[in-house]
C-alpha cells in the first residue's frame, strides 16, 4: 500500500487555510488557534444524527491495513496520503451552543470518531479555538445517544440541526479545497424546507 506521510506543521497550516462556502470565503481558523491533541470520544460532541455502518466498517478495515504500515489513523501526528487520498485527524471546534454549553463539536470526521469509539479508543484530533464563524450545525443535545447507525441514508432524513436553516451552507467548511478528497459527498436527503 502506498502511504505518503506529511507533518503536523503541514497539516495545521493547510487546515488554517480552510474557507467557508459563504461569507466571501472567509477563513474561520485564520486568526484562531489550531492544535493536534488526543481526546476521549466522550469529550467530543456530535452534530450529525447518523453514521453509516459501511463507512465505519471501511474506516476500521483501513485502520487495520495501515497499522501494518506503522500508521495508526486514530493516533496521527500529521497526516498521510493513502492511495492518493488524504487521511487526516478529525477536526473539532470549541462551540458555544444556544443553551449556553461550550462543547468540542465534531466538524469533520464523525465516522472516524465513531469507529475509534466503537473500539474504546481515544483519537487524535485537530482542535480549533477562537474560530471566527460558528460551525453550521448545533451539537445534539443528547450527544452520542442520538446518533443512529444506518446502512444507508433515508430520503427526507434531516442530518443535522442547522444554526441558520435558511442559509446553513454558508458556514460549511470547504476542507476539500485544502485536502482534495477528504470530504465524501453524501446523497442529499434533507426535507424540502432544507433543500438548497
Amino acid at each position: 500500500m502506498k502511504v505518503e506521510r506529511f507533518s503536523r506543521d503541514e497539516l495545521l497550516a493547510r487546515v488554517a487555510e480552510t474557507r467557508l462556502r459563504g461569507f466571501d470565503g472567509a477563513r474561520p481558523y485564520g486568526r484562531g488557534s489550531l492544535e493536534l491533541v488526543t481526546m476521549s470520544t466522550d469529550d467530543l460532541a456530535p452534530a450529525q444524527r447518523y453514521v453509516l455502518r459501511p463507512t465505519v466498517d471501511t474506516v476500521l478495515t483501513l485502520r487495520e491495513e495501515l497499522l501494518t504500515e506503522g500508521l495508526d489513523m486514530f493516533d496521527l501526528d500529521g497526516g498521510a496520503y493513502v492511495r492518493g487520498v488524504p487521511v487526516i485527524p478529525p477536526v473539532v471546534e470549541e462551540s458555544v451552543e444556544p443553551d449556553g454549553r461550550t462543547v468540542w463539536i465534531i466538524n469533520d470526521g464523525i465516522h472516524r470518531v465513531y469507529a475509534a469509539r466503537s473500539l474504546g479508543l481515544p483519537i487524535t484530533v485537530v482542535r480549533a479555538t477562537g474560530v471566527s464563524h460558528p460551525y453550521y450545525a448545533l451539537a445534539l443535545p443528547g450527544g452520542w445517544s442520538e446518533v443512529e447507525e444506518l446502512d444507508e441514508l433515508p430520503e427526507r432524513y434531516e442530518k443535522k440541526t442547522y444554526r441558520d436553516p435558511s442559509n446553513y451552507k454558508a458556514l460549511f467548511r470547504e476542507f476539500n479545497e485544502v485536502f482534495p478528497g477528504v470530504q465524501e459527498q453524501r446523497r442529499k436527503s434533507n426535507p424540502e424546507h432544507l433543500r438548497a
